[in-house]
């Protein structure tokens, strides 16, 4: 789905990736779920442009529902995948450690398992090899997308910003829909690692100015970032 010139959704609200498409080639951020593989080509081949066009792959976090497709990107394509060192592991395969199953609806629940088996989320492949990225810095991929770290859901969680397309991507970093209840509306992401810190870590990007906040789960936003910060620090406190 295009949301705006040279920025595309791939996947849905349950579930999403992005690209970002310049005449210098592609820049892809997260990969959302393995199966998703056919939903990348159907969105290349809508702008005329193909998984060959791909330039790099960036993702917010190590999580299997955001590492889906990278690693056959990598491995069949060549295409380079940046993570954070803090995440490098995690894509790797190594275990996160747990955290509480957070409150939850049964057909909410049931909807993300099922999309996510359908998707092939049981069959992702870890990375074998990575680009660790550390500290806030520009990459050199189509679109110039700046890292700005945002530990907290993980330690290695991103986000990344592309003024060009006017698109701030946030992965877990925060959601508009929760995937356990099924409430949508800006508030923290299940499953992170330090509540706290993730909230904390949300002032790094409270100065940025895009049109479009891009989390990994929930419809993407366009209220802007102060006032999608609100809220979500106003659901985080029970407001």
């Amino acid at each position: 789905m295009q949301l705006a010139p040279g920025l595309h959704r791939i996947g849905n609200d349950i579930v999403a990736a992005y690209a970002i498409v310049t005449d210098h080639g592609v820049t892809l951020v997260d990969a959302g779920l393995p199966g998703m593989w056919a939903d990348l080509h159907a969105e290349l081949a809508s702008v005329g442009r193909s998984v060959g066009d791909v330039r790099g792959v960036i993702l917010t976090h190590g999580d299997s529902d955001h590492v889906g497709f990278a690693e056959r990107l990598r491995r069949e394509h060549g295409v380079p995948v940046f993570v954070h060192e803090g995440d490098a592991g995690r894509v790797r395969g190594e275990k996160p450690p747990p955290t509480p199953w957070p409150k939850m609806r049964i057909a909410p629940t049931l909807g993300f398992l099922g999309y996510s088996l359908r998707k092939g989320g049981a069959r992702t492949h870890h990375l074998t090899e990575v680009v660790e990225v550390t500290g806030e810095r520009v990459l050199d991929l189509p679109g110039d997308p700046r890292v700005i770290p945002l530990p907290g859901h993980s330690p290695g969680s991103i986000a990344v910003h592309v003024p060009s397309v006017g698109a701030l991507f946030v992965g877990d970093a925060l959601t508009t829909r929760h995937v356990l209840t099924g409430r949508v509306g800006p508030q923290s992401a299940p499953f992170t690692d330090d509540p706290a810190q993730a909230l904390t870590s949300l002032a790094a990007v409270a100065d940025v100015e895009a049109a479009w906040v891009l989390p990994g789960h929930g419809a993407p936003w366009s209220g802007g970032v102060p006032e999608l910060l609100r809220r979500v620090r106003a659901e985080a406190a029970g407001g």
